[in-house]
C-alpha cells in the first residue's frame, strides 16, 4: 500500500518544505523504493510515495489532489469522461457541482486527498470498506493528514500527544476503532466517510454505510447465479492488469472460493499460499491441500516457527502507528512474504466473507439467545427467573445449570451480550490496571463505539445489526488493517475480491435466513459454491487463522526472554498491574496457555509499540 501525506492552512505557514518531505521519507516503513513526488506552497503540501499529485486547472480554479487505489465509476457517463481525461480532472468537475455526494458514484478501494488552494479547502475521503485509511488532525489552523499517523507526526506543527483512553481501548479491542486514535488529537476516518476542511473548521460525515434490503419470496436459483457472475467479475477486475497474481489459501470457504476462482478467470493453475503451525489444534494445511489439489493449484506452503515470532514481533510492531494486538498478523506475514518470494506481485485474501454472509459462530449463539427476548414478558419475569435464579440457584445439575446459564446470558441486552466473553470483563478491570490508569479512562467508552454502529445499522434483524458492526469494527478497524500492513512489510500488494461493492450490495439484499439458516453459518454462500468447492472445504469446522503463541510460550526458550522481559517492562509504564503481569507469567501461562496467551500478546504488542516509536520509548503513566 503506498502513502499519502499532506497539510493545508489558511495562512502563511513560512515552513522548508524540503525538510518536510525529507522526514517524511524517513518515516515509511518499509522504504519507499518509488521516488517521492509533491507539489506545496506556503499554504498546503501533497506528498505521494507512489503516485503523483496531480495539479488541475478547473473552473479558474487551483487544485491538488491524489487518488490511491483503484477505484471506478459507477456511472457510465463519467466512466468514458474518465477514459477521456482522468479521474482526477472528472472527480473535481463533478465536485464542484454535487460536493461530497460525488462519492457515492465511486465504487472500489480508494483514499482522496483534494486540496483547493483557492478556495483553502480540502477534501478526504476513503472506500466504502475501509480498506484505505486516513488519519488527520487540525493543529493552529493547519490541518495535517496521511495514510499513517507517522507521518503526520513527521510534520512540524504536529502535537503527538498520546491517548490514555486508546490504551483502553486497545486493550479491549486488541486494536484502536475508529474515529480514536493513539494520539489525542488525531481522528482516524471510519469506513465510508469523508472530511471537509474549510474555512478552519472540519465537517465529517459518512457518506455510505450499508443498508439493508431483502425482499421474500425470492428465487434461490436466480440468486446463486447472480452471485457467482459478481465473484468472477469481481477476480476478473482486479487480474485484468500485467501483475503475477496468487492467492492466499488456509482451506476454509473464502480462501479457498478466491483460489478456486483465480484459476477460472485467468484459465491458468493459479498460485496459492499457505502457512502451517506444528502443533496440535492450528494446523490447516490439509485442508488447504485438499483446495490446492481441487483447483490443480500450484501450491506453496511455509510452516511459521516459534523463532519465526521472535523474529517478527518487532518488525511488526514498527509497521503499525498505534498498538495492534491481532496475533494472525503473524502468519499473515510469513505467508505475504513466502508469495513475494516466489514473484508474485499481488495477493488475492478472502476477507469479508463471514461479514456478508453470516459466517462468524456468535451470528448463531446471538440467535439463540435473541428467541429469549420473543418470550412473553411475564412468563421470563414471573415465572423462569424466579424459578432458575432464586430457587434453583443451590440446584447444581447439567439440565438445571444449562437453563440458568442460558437465562443469565440471554437477560443481557445487545450489543452488550456479544462481549460477555471479552477478556477485560471476565477477569475485571480493576484486576487487570493499575488505579492510575482506570482514573483516567472511560471504561464505557468500548461499548458506547461497539452501540453506536449496531444501532445505527439499517436493520432490525439481528444477524444483520452483528454483520454491520463486523464490518467496522471486526473487518475494517481489525482484519483488513492486519492484510494490508503485512502485505506492505512484506512488499507485496494485496487486493480483496469479496469486498467488491456490487457483492456487499448484493449481500445487503440477501434474506437473513439464506445467510444463517437456523444455525447454519453461511447456509447460502455454501449452497451457492456447492458444485465449485471441495466437499471437504463445505463440512470443515470453522477455524481461523490463529497462532499458537500461548502453547510455544510455555515451552520455547528465547520467545520466554523476549516476552517476558517486554512484560517487565511495562510493568514500569503504571498501565496494568505489576502483580497481575507476575500472576499471568507464574499461575495462569501453566494452566491455560491459550487463553492467557491473547493476553500476553496484547501486552507485549502494547509494550513493543512503545519501544518501537522512539518518542514514547519512555512514557510513563
Amino acid at each position: 500500500m503506498s502513502g499519502i501525506f499532506g497539510w493545508s492552512s489558511l495562512t502563511d505557514l513560512k515552513q522548508d518544505n524540503e525538510a518536510i518531505l525529507s522526514s517524511f521519507a524517513a518515516s515509511i516503513t518499509p522504504p519507499s523504493t518509488a521516488v517521492l513526488s509533491t507539489v506545496s506552497g506556503n499554504h498546503h503540501g501533497l506528498v505521494s510515495d507512489t503516485l503523483k499529485p496531480t495539479h488541475i486547472q478547473y473552473d479558474n480554479q487551483n487544485f491538488y489532489i491524489v487518488i490511491q487505489g483503484k477505484p471506478t465509476w459507477l456511472n457510465n457517463k463519467l466512466k468514458l469522461q474518465s477514459e477521456k481525461t482522468s479521474i482526477e480532472r472528472v472527480f473535481i468537475e463533478y465536485y464542484l457541482k454535487k460536493g461530497p455526494q460525488i462519492l457515492n458514484e465511486l465504487s472500489g478501494s480508494f483514499a482522496i486527498a483534494l486540496i483547493n488552494t483557492d478556495k483553502k479547502e480540502t477534501l478526504l475521503a476513503i472506500d466504502r470498506a475501509g480498506i484505505y485509511n486516513l488519519v488527520y488532525t487540525l493543529s493552529s489552523g493547519c490541518l495535517l493528514f496521511g495514510s499513517s499517523a507517522d507521518y503526520l507526526n513527521t510534520h512540524p506543527l504536529a502535537t503527538p500527544e498520546l491517548n490514555i483512553q486508546a490504551i483502553y481501548n486497545y486493550l479491549y479491542f486488541h486494536v484502536i476503532p475508529a474515529p480514536d486514535s493513539i494520539y489525542k488529537q488525531y481522528v482516524q476516518l471510519a469506513p465510508g466517510s469523508y472530511i471537509q476542511h474549510n474555512n478552519g473548521a472540519i465537517t465529517e460525515n459518512r457518506y455510505w454505510k450499508i443498508t439493508f434490503d431483502y425482499q421474500t419470496p425470492y428465487n434461490i436459483k436466480a440468486l446463486k447465479k447472480e452471485f457467482l457472475g459478481l465473484l468472477e467479475t469481481s477476480v476478473a477486475s482486479i487480474t485484468q492488469d500485467t501483475q503475477k497474481s496468487g492467492a492466499f489459501l488456509s482451506g476454509g470457504t473464502d480462501s479457498s472460493t478466491v483460489t478456486g476462482m483465480l484459476g477460472k478467470v485467468t484459465q491458468q493453475s493459479p498460485h496459492s499460499f499457505s502457512i502451517g503451525f506444528d502443533a496440535e489444534g492450528f494446523d490447516e494445511m490439509e485442508f488447504a491441500r485438499s483446495s490446492a489439489r481441487h483447483f490443480s493449484a500450484k501450491h506453496h506452503e511455509y510452516y511459521v516457527t516459534p523463532d519465526d515470532i521472535v523474529s517478527a514481533i518487532p518488525k511488526i510492531a514498527k509497521a503499525y502507528d498505534q498498538p495492534y494486538g491481532n496475533s494472525s498478523a503473524v502468519p499473515v506475514y510469513y505467508c505475504a512474504l513466502l508469495a513475494k518470494n516466489n514473484n508474485i506481485d499481488r495477493l488475492l485474501a478472502g476477507d469479508g466473507g463471514d461479514e456478508l454472509f453470516g459466517g462468524n459462530t456468535r451470528y448463531a449463539k446471538q440467535k439463540i439467545f435473541s428467541y429469549y427476548d420473543t418470550m412473553p414478558h411475564l412468563f421470563r419475569h414471573r415465572i423462569l427467573e424466579p424459578l432458575f435464579l432464586n430457587l434453583a440457584s443451590n440446584i447444581n445439575l447439567f439440565p438445571v445449570n444449562k437453563i440458568k446459564s442460558y437465562i443469565n446470558q440471554a437477560s443481557v441486552p445487545m450489543p452488550a451480550r456479544m462481549e460477555t466473553y471479552n477478556l477485560l470483563s471476565r477477569l475485571g478491570a480493576s484486576k487487570i490496571f493499575t488505579a492510575d490508569f482506570l482514573h483516567q479512562i472511560d471504561q464505557e467508552r468500548p461499548l458506547k463505539l461497539i452501540e453506536e454502529e449496531y444501532f445505527s445499522s439499517q436493520s432490525n434483524n439481528i444477524v444483520n445489526r452483528m454483520a454491520a458492526t463486523d464490518l467496522k469494527f471486526t473487518l475494517a478497524d481489525n482484519d483488513l488493517p492486519k492484510v494490508t500492513k503485512m502485505c506492505a512489510l512484506a512488499g507485496i500488494d494485496v487486493s480483496f475480491p469479496l469486498l467488491d461493492d456490487r457483492i456487499i450490495e448484493f449481500s445487503a439484499k440477501l434474506p437473513p435466513d439464506l445467510k444463517l439458516k437456523g444455525t447454519k453459518l453461511r447456509y447460502f454462500f455454501k449452497e451457492a459454491l456447492k458444485d465449485f468447492l471441495p466437499p471437504a472445504t463445505l463440512t470443515k469446522k470453522k477455524q481461523g487463522f490463529g497462532l499458537p503463541f500461548g502453547l510455544w510460550l510455555s515451552i520455547h526458550k528465547p520467545l520466554q526472554n523476549l516476552v517476558f522481559s517486554n512484560l517487565n517492562s511495562l510493568k514500569a509504564r503504571n498501565i496494568i498491574n505489576p502483580e497481575f503481569i507476575d500472576e499471568l507469567k507464574s499461575t495462569h501461562l501453566g494452566s491455560h496457555a491459550s487463553y492467557y496467551g491473547t493476553l500476553i500478546w496484547v501486552f507485549v504488542m502494547l509494550e513493543q509499540w512503545f519501544e518501537q516509536h522512539p518518542s514514547l520509548s519512555n512514557f510513563k503513566l
